[in-house]
């Protein structure tokens, strides 16, 4: 894994995004460019795929790159694919997790060979899934709101206010009376909601809410958490200098 030479460096990394074929996926992809600047550089300039800079990779989740000879996706197949890749994120869509392709079987492979992966929305689902949750119909239906999120300022949630505020997109949710004890809720809504959760041992996170948001809280931080987790270092003055610019813009 690749780290920035000194703390102003640009963050170098690669990361695969699997697209849930979701309308938000390119605002997280943004983010993470931007997250691959440097605070001494351009504020808010993407670096992804520049030299030096973060190179995100999107491919959707029936990509022929994620299957075999035989149109499959297997688990070498995802395992070829991911390969020369730090991490992997699961972007938010729709349907359920059973229906979205590769991204079931990739939160499998990360649990196998320990590949740090984050879950958004319907990629959090699936990683409860994988691990035999169970994912039903949430108590209520959220399109755009927004939430107070209660947590324990671990994993991706570290450095954050308690509570923070956090933009919901979701009618389905983990059931939290069905989680294994491998994972561990970080993150819940007043009302019991799951919001975050991580696995124990690996570097497997996953978040309900969508960090890409404008309306959530510390997205930018979030994501450079993330890729802390995968050995991804980000400038934190830049970290700082975007979640600053994000407050000021929304007044």
């Amino acid at each position: 894994m690749n780290k920035p030479d000194d703390e102003s460096a640009p963050a170098r990394g690669r990361v695969l995004v699997i697209d849930n074929y979701d309308s938000f996926v390119y605002n997280l992809v943004q983010y993470l460019g931007q997250l691959g600047g440097s605070a001494a550089g351009q504020l808010g300039g993407s670096a992804a795929g520049q030299p030096g800079g973060l190179d995100v990779t999107v491919w959707r989740n029936d990509d022929p790159a994620l299957t075999d000879e035989n149109g499959e996706i297997t688990q070498e197949s995802l395992r070829q694919a991911v390969d020369g890749f730090d991490a992997v994120l699961l972007s938010p869509g729709p349907g359920t997790p059973q229906r979205a392709g590769a991204t079931i079987p990739m939160v499998q492979l990360a649990a196998s060979d320990g590949i740090p992966l984050l879950g958004v929305c319907l990629g959090h689902q699936a990683i409860g899934a994988a691990f035999g949750a169970t994912v039903d119909r949430a108590p209520e239906l959220l399109h755009g709101k927004t939430s107070q999120v209660i947590h324990d300022d671990d994993g991706v949630l570290a450095g954050l206010p308690d509570p923070f505020t956090a933009t919901r997109y979701h009618s389905l949710t983990v059931l939290p009376e069905t989680i294994p004890d491998e994972l561990v809720v970080t993150g819940r809504t007043d009302s019991g909601i799951v919001m975050a959760m991580r696995h124990r041992e690996l570097p497997i996170h996953g978040v309900q809410f969508h960090p890409e948001s404008v309306l959530t809280q510390g997205g930018h931080r979030m994501l450079a958490n993330w890729l802390a987790v995968a050995g991804i270092d980000v400038d934190a003055g830049l970290v700082d200098a975007l979640e600053s610019e994000m407050a000021a813009a929304l007044g």
